[in-house]
């Protein structure tokens, strides 16, 4: 890819940043980051899920807040695929370069009215919040003022997407790492929607492969290779000040473990898509469980060697201090804990 020599200068550029500087938030537009999973047929790169994961590893390692909203951001723009072929096309084409991202958590309602959505509620952990043009929210639906209830009894759920003109941005992220990721929460006060913006995970209109990838297998890989791409930048960063590299060795082989263990996911998942063979949801869960162990032991190995590590490491402006706070504040996105994917960062 064009530029990706530059990465470590750009790396460099976010270092001990509140947001994404300009200039950074500019390489990533003309490399067509946000991107990465947009088919060519609407203006992006269409990664294979093996290259895209190399490449947000890459990114993390570089500065996790580059890492983990360049991943949450294309990751929200890979719902192209989840919208009807025409608001695909309205969306992305030659003269617009949407940024797409929001929430998980369902904190809102969508009362239907005509053929649209009122929207209201208020949202948290919108990854890069002041970059995006458009916001993904979850809501449940209402008619007459009650929830319309699924078969199952439940309270049936949507996705949405928003300008961000019908979204106030809350200024609340204040984390002790990913600053410069703006995961701030939003509001939406009645706020009407055309239904065409609704969308449902795992409901597609593209054919690309990777729009046949389970939604959580999908989430899984892209999140796991940020963990990776942070702790392998935390070695590099130890290996410079440790006399002993021996206390470095089990953090080195959990590494090299989870590198192999993810991208083996990864390919094993592509070609069964590639094939056309369904994923079984054992499979689904065994990516779960890997990723989930893998993560495990990364941490737990940082945590024992960072109080090694002497005052540099305490010291605010050090590389070492900023990816330990971002590493810990990843941490925190749940999605690796045994509660799972039903808590948000």
């Amino acid at each position: 890819m064009k530029g990706i020599k530059h990465m470590h200068e750009i790396g460099e550029v976010c270092f001990g940043k509140e947001v994404l500087p300009k200039e950074v938030l500019q390489w990533i537009a003309k490399e067509n980051l946000w991107n990465l999973w947009v088919p060519e047929s609407h203006g992006g790169l269409e990664m294979s899920l093996t290259d895209g994961l190399e490449l947000l590893r890459s990114l993390a390692q570089m500065d996790g807040s580059l890492g983990w909203t360049v991943t949450l951001c294309s990751g929200a723009n890979f719902f192209v695929g989840n919208l009807p072929k025409e608001v695909g096309h309205e969306l992305f084409n030659g003269n617009n370069r949407p940024i797409f991202g929001g929430s998980g958590g369902v904190f809102g309602t969508a009362d239907k009215v005509g053929d649209g959505y009122v929207i209201n509620g208020t949202w948290k952990y919108a990854t890069g919040a002041p970059y995006l043009t458009h916001f993904t929210l979850n809501a449940k639906i209402r008619e007459n003022g009650a929830d319309v209830l699924m078969d199952d009894g439940t309270s049936m759920v949507r996705s949405f997407l928003l300008k961000k003109e019908q979204v106030e941005i809350i200024h609340d992220w204040n984390t002790m790492g990913l600053r410069a990721t703006a995961t701030d929460s939003f509001e939406v006060n009645s706020q009407w929607v055309d239904g065409k913006y609704s969308f449902v995970y795992n409901q597609f209109y593209l054919p690309q492969p990777i729009f046949k990838i389970p939604f959580s297998v999908f989430a899984d890989l892209t999140l796991w290779v940020n963990y990776i791409g942070m702790a392998e930048r935390f070695l590099k960063e130890t290996q410079l000040i440790v006399a002993d590299k021996g206390i470095l060795k089990d953090l080195q082989n959990i590494l090299l473990d989870g590198i192999k263990e993810c991208m083996g996911d990864g390919e094993r998942i592509q070609f069964m898509v590639m094939e056309a063979q369904n994923t079984p949801e054992y499979h689904v869960e065994k990516i779960h469980q890997n990723a989930s162990r893998s993560v495990r032991s990364l941490t737990y190995e940082i945590i024992r060697v960072f109080p090694t590590l002497g005052i540099r490491a305490g010291t605010m402006d050090h590389p070492l201090n900023q990816v330990f706070r971002d590493y810990f504040t990843a941490t925190q996105h749940h999605i690796f804990s045994p509660l799972g994917r039903r808590n948000q960062l």
